[in-house]
């Protein structure tokens, strides 16, 4: 079946087809780096993480660019804040980035490039925009024309009357239409800067991202993506400058993430309601967190809560505790020659159930959904009165093999066992004692012997303890 993506540009699903055979070039808009990331920032990395990840599953090569933003406004008054320069500042908060993401399962991009190392890139960029009418100098400055440019507003949906109504020129700037957009900006004193053609400055957002796409992907890409947000102006501008310079399309898909709602309010700092990704991932299992941002379709608003939170973790644990049930049997799974053709049956339909659910545009809720039916049937197959350790591996490799495409790991290493986790378990435990399944029974008395957790019989019943 052919990977369908929801494309903002024409707003509908549209079958992938890459540029080249085999090969993918995604762009996806990274962080501006005056700060720690918040959980806002980090769900277009783990959802475009996860989709690079599904690509390489079906076998295409993905050169997948993340950029930095390592110099605007923020970061020279963040920098000047406290007392840095800004290379220092953005130095740490990148390897903080990488840090988080890396934590949250996230692949390391095939390039990172950052504004500062792709200056020459940008300014030539800006020259062939001015040698084509599509820019113009005033005082130092740069600025684009987007009514020149014929498409502007597709992206977003909007006419240039539109735009025009909510277009306003800031104190300080010298355009001649309020929808003009700078392209290059000169210097103020003791700001950091570079020599060009028109004055010492640095370049605006929006052509930093046009330039690093072309260097390391080329005139015409298969994906951009980012955070809803950017759809206007950030990605607007990128097309109007791209395809204005190249005259080809810039990108054949573009992908949009939905927003992150705290305790059903939008996140933002006005509210004061942003949550920090570092202080999420002190707290709480990495890979919980992943779950929890792939639970929803990535095009939908995600609400982010306590409550939402805990429960993700209730739901993967069932399946980690599938995956644990599994192999604990494997060393008692007497082998047996029993026909299990319709449980590898089973087991291969639901690779197909999968890869079905992330064919519909990346849908990770719908391929959790089959990890969970997944887990369900290796529970129901242990129940079997014999196993077979070649079914149960089987189970264990689709298991991971496909938590894997989703960047979520099982964490294997010997866990300590929570109080109730313990209680469910000698329960269980007296309740194949009284079934006869003496099986099952020591089954779990050897789990709770490696756990180190030891068992007293009482006349009031069993008593535990930690060893």
């Amino acid at each position: 079946m052919t990977i369908q993506i929801y494309n903002t540009l024409t707003r509908q699903k549209e079958d992938f087809q890459s540029i080249e055979p085999n090969k993918v070039m995604m762009y996806v808009c990274g962080p501006t780096v005056y700060n720690y990331i918040h959980i806002g920032n980090a769900r277009p990395a783990i959802v475009f993480d996860s989709v690079r990840r599904y690509l390489e599953y079906k076998g295409y090569q993905v050169n997948y660019v993340l950029n930095f933003t390592d110099v605007d406004d923020k970061i020279i008054a963040e920098a000047k804040k406290q007392n840095d320069t800004v290379q220092n500042l953005t130095n740490r908060f990148i390897d903080a980035y990488l840090k988080d993401v890396e934590t949250l399962g996230v692949k390391k991009a095939t390039h990172h490039p950052r504004v500062t190392d792709t200056m020459d890139e940008i300014i030539e960029f800006i020259k062939g925009l001015i040698d084509k009418g599509y820019a113009y100098t005033v005082d130092g400055d740069v600025y684009f024309k987007p009514r020149k440019f014929e498409d502007y507003g597709k992206l977003s949906a909007q006419s240039i009357e539109e735009l025009r109504s909510g277009a306003q020129i800031q104190i300080g700037e010298k355009k001649e239409d309020p929808l003009d957009f700078a392209l290059w900006k000169k210097a103020k004193e003791d700001e950091i800067a570079w020599d060009s053609p028109w004055a010492k400055g640095r370049p605006g957002w929006h052509i930093e991202c046009s330039a690093m796409a072309k260097k390391y992907l080329g005139e015409t890409i298969d994906i951009h993506a980012g955070g809803q947000d950017l759809t206007f102006p950030h990605h607007e501008n990128e097309i109007a400058q791209s395809e204005a310079l190249n005259e080809k399309p810039f990108a054949n898909y573009w992908m949009h993430n939905g927003y992150m709602n705290i305790d059903n309010e939008k996140m933002s700092k006005s509210l004061n309601n942003f949550v920090l990704t570092k202080d999420l991932i002190a707290n709480h299992d990495p890979m919980v967190l992943r779950f929890f941002m792939l639970s929803v379709h990535y095009r939908n608003p995600i609400n982010f809560t306590a409550t939402l939170l805990e429960s993700a973790k209730n739901s993967f644990n069932r399946i980690k505790t599938s995956y644990q049930n599994l192999e604990h049997r494997k060393a008692t799974s007497m082998d047996i020659e029993v026909d299990n053709s319709k449980w590898y049956e089973k087991i291969a339909n639901h690779q197909k159930d999968f890869e079905a659910a992330m064919n519909d545009d990346f849908n990770t809720a719908n391929a959790i959904t089959v990890l969970f039916d997944l887990a369900k049937d290796a529970n129901l197959y242990l129940e079997e009165k014999q196993t077979n350790s070649e079914v149960i591996t089987s189970f264990q490799e689709m298991l991971t093999k496909l938590l894997g495409v989703l960047g979520i790991t099982l964490n294997e290493e010997k866990e300590e066992l929570l109080d109730e986790e313990i209680d469910a378990l000698i329960s269980e435990r007296n309740e194949a004692r009284e079934a006869k399944n003496f099986e099952r029974a020591d089954e779990i008395r050897d789990l709770l012997q490696e756990k180190n957790i030891i068992l007293e019989d009482t006349h009031q019943g069993v008593r535990w303890k930690r060893g």
